[in-house]
């Protein structure tokens, strides 16, 4: 019997499935390919507890910044977070808990865990305050710490495009962290800008099979803020 990923909304798509204390992985680079509906979902769910699992906390009123604004997030696994004063404060005020990750640990730790893989070896981090606590071993005559794979009990993601079956698509940087955060977690919801039916969307250019995905929200064009603007005059 076919399942029907489509949802109309984000309330819809994570009803049954939020709750307090819970792990979630979010997509994204900074504010390029965040499932921002999806995180505005979250927050007005209003669980609490969780922990935050992404390559930065967004800044502090887009991308999970919102989520630390509202002082629903425990605790975050990330490699950056320098874009985010409410994340510093609370962090300095003991309110927060933080797991620094170098940017290519996480991205591995991410898709050790989704590869079923609990555990590896990396060079990254050894004789620094990244090795504290951690296992090392040494191969071939040198130290490499041990990192353990990352799952999540929920996903949420952005693609750009998607058919009913959950087939994906991502557009230019903003496939960014989101392939890996889908194959990580439990279940996986994902925002898309465009859906379509099953057979529309070229084999080749599929990144995400649809097997990795659950719960699909179409949320079309949306507002694609960017974090650092960067321009130069023309020449006169």
């Amino acid at each position: 019997m076919a399942v029907n990923k489509v949802y109309p909304d984000a309330t819809a798509a994570l009803a049954g499935v939020l709750r307090d204390g819970m792990t979630i992985l979010a997509g994204g680079f900074g504010l390029c390919g965040i499932p921002a509906v999806l995180i505005e979902a979250i927050r007005a769910s209003g669980v609490t507890g969780l922990t935050c699992v992404s390559n930065n906390a967004g800044v502090d009123d887009a991308g999970l910044g919102v989520l630390l604004q509202t002082r629903q997030v425990k605790k975050m696994i990330s490699s950056y977070v320098g874009e985010n004063a409410t994340f510093a404060r609370q962090f300095l005020a003991g309110e927060l808990e933080i797991e620094f990750n170098p940017q290519g640990t996480l991205a591995e730790r991410i898709r050790a865990g989704g590869a079923g893989i609990p555990a590896f070896f990396t060079k990254t981090g050894v004789g620094t305050q990244v090795a504290e606590g951690k296992e090392v071993r040494e191969f071939d005559g040198e130290r490499f710490i041990m990192e353990r794979g990352i799952k999540g009990d929920l996903a949420v993601i952005h693609a750009w495009k998607a058919d009913t079956e959950g087939n994906l698509v991502f557009r230019r940087t903003a496939r960014n962290f989101n392939p890996i955060m889908a194959t990580a977690a439990a279940l996986t919801v994902v925002q898309v800008e465009e859906l379509v039916q099953p057979g529309e969307i070229d084999p080749d250019h599929i990144i995400t099979p649809g097997i990795y995905v659950d719960r699909i929200v179409l949320v079309g064009a949306i507002d694609k803020r960017i974090e650092q603007r960067t321009t130069r005059k023309h020449a006169a």
